[in-house]
């Protein structure tokens, strides 16, 4: 019999963690490709002008500067609850 129970390896779990982190970012990429391409791209060709180029780079900034605010905010809107349902429970 299973003497561990449900005891998780911890190596099992930190491959699942990482793994898990992986698919957010590739998810992330995935989502910013496909907005910053519809965004700038007007027609594909061979090399890209420097008007596309700078779209390109703007929209990347902007996604990242955007997703960096919402991580942000939504970690001090749970330290908030946190300290508000500890208020409470005294």
């Amino acid at each position: 019999m299973d003497t561990q129970g449900d005891k998780t390896d911890p190596q099992l779990q930190q491959f699942i963690e990482i793994e898990s982190q992986k698919q957010r970012f590739q998810q992330l990429v995935h989502q910013m490709t496909e907005v910053c391409w519809e965004k700038c791209m007007d027609k594909p060709g061979p090399k890209l002008d420097s008007r596309t180029e700078v779209c390109f780079i703007n929209c990347v900034e902007r996604f990242i500067d955007t997703s960096q605010f919402i991580l942000n905010r939504l970690e001090q809107t749970q330290r908030t609850r946190g300290s508000f349902s500890e208020t409470i429970a005294d």
